[in-house]
């Protein structure tokens, strides 16, 4: 605590009272402790017994890679862009619920890129991820 004594005069009192400010903190603490609880807006239920299920299985989605050059790359098998419409369309029609990731280089051509989404879609693939790097 700051006391002034008489020969300070009236200078400044240079220093922060900050009792107020703990006082104030402590009780938004509270208040935030007290109505946290009652936020949760959920509804007790008793949910009935059923016997457990095997968890969906997991596939691998397949890369689609488009390197600097403008190749074509399924999973590191090169493809012609002439039959990789078809050759994604056998595997969809192996898998229906088959999931694309492409990559596609930073220096390639739009075009190019464009030309495979292209493809991507006519053979009825409609799981696509386009893979970046976050900057």
């Amino acid at each position: 605590m700051a006391f002034k004594t008489q020969d300070e005069g009236d200078e400044v009192m240079g220093e922060i009272n900050v009792t107020p400010l703990v006082d104030v903190m402590l009780v938004l603490l509270v208040v935030f402790i007290v109505t946290a609880p009652l936020l949760t807006n959920a509804i007790h239920v008793n949910l009935p017994k059923t016997a457990e299920t095997a968890p969906p299985e997991e596939k691998d989605p397949v890369y689609v890679s488009v390197d600097a050059s403008g190749k074509i790359f399924i999973d590191k098998t090169e493809i012609q862009l002439e039959s990789f419409e078809n050759e994604l369309k056998t595997r969809k029609a192996a898998d229906p619920e088959i999931a694309l990731n492409l990559n596609a280089d930073d220096g390639v051509q739009y075009g190019i890129v464009a030309k495979v989404m292209s493809s991507i879609e006519r053979s009825g693939i409609s799981k696509l991820s386009v893979l970046t790097i976050a900057q």
